[in-house]
């Protein structure tokens, strides 16, 4: 798993799930947008451009529209395209809701991450919808008590009545959509850290970067900083990010790999590429 448009690839059968069958990406949408893409890409410079830099591209330029930004990073680009994608490496490799600092420092860092690099990423919690079985077991029950005064203690109290107007605890809302930046949700900007500051987080994820001196620095500071700041942190750390895992020379399958709609395997010894 990395950053080789692995997500991309199907299941080539219900014994060998891939990627995106793993719980935190079946919401994922936008597949059929990038195979158009690369389909076009194909038509106009065959054998060019791969599916993991089309998908590299992509987040640059999306992060640029909704955030107003006129300067965006400069994205490298010569990825390859990996043929394995294995649910469980999803599973194990992607930081959970739930996870505290210590797992989310530990992830970070085996990824070759730093913990600037944990906190600005969770910026992105700006943009875009959860569900609500992420945030229902800090609003109700939390500890196992069974009353209603059983939410997160790192969750604001007072906040607490909002999140259940919008999440019940029934089965049928568990994939019930909510803001995880209420009023910004469509705006890449820094309102998530004043959210954060405001122990108004969404995630315990996100409450957990007020637990570590170093993470919490950088909350409070850029919820009262210009977005700029935030803005040019996110780019480094963006482009950091898509440097994990890339295969290069001989490895995956270069520009000349068909579109992203061509799935190859789920499954190799050891989990090669």
């Amino acid at each position: 798993m990395g950053c080789d448009a692995s997500i991309l690839l199907n299941a080539t059968d219900s014994s060998n799930p891939a990627e995106k069958d793993a719980i935190p990406n079946s919401f994922l949408r936008g597949y059929k947008v990038i195979d158009t893409i690369k389909a076009n890409l194909e038509k106009a410079c065959p054998s060019t451009v791969s599916c993991a830099d089309v998908l590299a591209l992509v987040v640059r330029d999306v992060v640029s529209l909704v955030g107003l930004l006129i300067l965006v990073p400069q994205v490298p680009t010569g990825r390859r395209d990996g043929r394995v994608s294995i649910m469980s490496e999803a599973l194990n490799m992607l930081p959970g809701f739930t996870a505290n600092i210590s797992s989310l420092k530990s992830q970070f860092a085996a990824q070759g991450l730093s913990v600037k690099d944990l906190v600005v990423l969770s910026g992105a919690h700006t943009l875009g919808n959860a569900h609500c079985f992420t945030v229902t077991n800090r609003i109700y029950n939390f500890s196992g008590r069974g009353d209603n005064t059983d939410t997160d203690p790192a969750l604001d109290k007072t906040y607490v009545p909002k999140l259940r107007g919008k999440c019940s605890p029934l089965p049928a809302d568990a994939i019930k959509p909510i803001e995880m930046d209420p009023g910004s949700f469509l705006s890449f900007d820094n309102s998530y850290f004043t959210l954060v500051s405001k122990r108004r987080g969404l995630f315990e994820s996100d409450a957990a970067l007020l637990d570590d001196p170093e993470t919490r620095a950088y909350v409070l500071r850029q919820a009262n900083a210009p977005p700029t700041e935030f803005f040019e942190d996110f780019g480094v750390s963006m482009v950091n990010m898509g440097n994990i895992g890339v295969l290069t020379g001989s490895q995956g399958k270069s520009g000349s790999s068909v579109p992203s709609g061509t799935r190859v395997f789920t499954s190799l010894p050891n989990g090669k590429k």
